[in-house]
């Protein structure tokens, strides 16, 4: 399919989508901000796992909502098997398949990569599980909790003298999905060269080992284990938050020694520049708890955003530490479009994060709210996957659908 200016880059492309709660979806929603079509099955009566979590929205989640956007919702009961020949017949018709159940399970229920390439031998199969689909630990059970302890995230979050502690949010979910949007890309484009479609292998635990990036590079060359350092940097001083007067947060880059003397000049603290303790970046890294105190107690003199303003008047990198609140009423969030607003058939107007990729020639299609369950069951089956009035009905009385 040839593509006209401003046309999403995926367009002509569809996924179908057997995956659930985070990770998977995270992943096919990006694939649909792109043009493609995605077509999510879900099981009859309640749907992907996270249509229950709180809160709703005139009966809808807003989890759900929250990655679900731009898809189609079909109900599949992939225990029945005519559920699983219909299955069949959409993947006929599909370019990508992505799945993240535990390791064999799609085997089991007769829709894995070895199925599915004997009725259509280009496909694109993607897999996303906690630990890979080899290994001793494939079989295990995992959440981003679990992979964020066990891939080394959680060892290195948290203050010097606390406790591990998660990030906020999924992230090893989040990352692995979009580890595998990238990779599904890629067998996109060497289908395009060699005809050929391919399985992918996502696992949650190696796309969160390879964030770890600079830390086990300090590891390998030290031999020492990295401890938590709260939100600050072990290779740059002063590189943290720091709360000001008001009781809000600042963050400080200050990422070499000509901005370190900027700051300075900015606080009036000069005579810091000149101090041998602070003079260079490593003399700061070895002097770092002495030097935070005496910053610290400096911005404390200020509300946060007094000090925002003197520092970004003179092109110093800082920021505030945004509650998220404040992220969605900022200019710049507005300016990028990073929040969107569309009408759910149920749910009403509903706020969405917008599209963070921006193409020049092309665009991001953000159209279709997320779909109610099974919204799109009858169309999918009748128009891609050529079921006639009558086998669809026949599949609603045998509970397929």
């Amino acid at each position: 399919m040839s593509l006209s200016p401003g046309d999403p880059p995926l367009k002509g492309i569809r996924v179908l989508d057997l995956s659930r709660v985070l990770a998977g979806p995270f992943c096919s929603m990006t694939l649909s901000d792109l043009g493609a079509e995605v077509i999510k099955v879900e099981m009859p009566g309640r749907g992907d796992d996270t249509r229950a979590f709180p809160p709703f929205l005139n009966g809808e989640s807003s989890y759900f909502m929250s990655v679900n956007r731009g898809k189609k919702s079909i109900t599949m009961n992939m225990k029945n098997e005519k559920a699983v020949e219909a299955i069949h017949r959409i993947a006929a018709n599909c370019d990508v398949v992505l799945e993240n159940f535990r390791p064999g399970v799609t085997s089991r229920l007769g829709v894995d990569y070895e199925a599915l390439r004997k009725i259509n031998d280009d496909i694109i199969y993607c897999s996303i599980s906690s630990f890979g689909q080899t290994g001793p630990y494939a079989k295990w059970p995992g959440y981003d909790l679990i992979i964020q302890g066990m891939g080394g995230l959680m060892g290195i979050t948290g203050e010097p003298d606390g406790p591990p502690v998660r990030i906020g949010v999924a992230v090893t979910d989040l990352n692995a999905g979009m580890y595998a949007v990238i990779a599904i890309l890629s067998a996109l484009r060497v289908r395009d060269m060699t005809g050929k479609g391919q399985y992918i292998d996502i696992g949650m635990m190696d796309t969160g080992v390879s964030w770890l990036t600079y830390v086990a590079g300090n590891y390998f060359a030290s031999g020492k284990v990295p401890p938590r350092m709260g939100n600050a940097h072990p290779s740059i001083v002063p590189y943290q938050g720091y709360e000001a007067g008001d009781g809000k947060y600042i963050l400080i880059a200050c990422g070499n020694d000509r901005l370190f003397k900027l700051m300075c000049e900015i606080m009036k603290l000069d005579h810091l520049v000149t101090d041998p303790k602070y003079s260079t970046n490593d003399d700061r890294v070895q002097n770092r708890e002495v030097l935070n105190a005496l910053l610290g107690e400096e911005f404390m003199k200020q509300p946060r955003d007094m000090w925002l303003n003197k520092l970004r008047e003179q092109g110093f990198p800082c920021a505030p530490v945004y509650a998220v609140d404040e992220i969605f009423i900022d200019p710049q969030i507005h300016h990028r479009e990073m929040l969107v607003e569309m009408d759910h058939p149920k749910a009403g107007k509903i706020k969405q994060i917008g599209a963070p990729l921006k193409f020049s020639e092309s665009q991001c299609k953000l159209t279709t709210p997320p779909p109610v369950l099974g919204e799109h069951t009858v169309e999918v089956l009748r128009d891609i996957a050529g079921y006639s009035e009558k086998e669809i009905n026949k599949l609603k009385k045998t509970g397929a659908i």
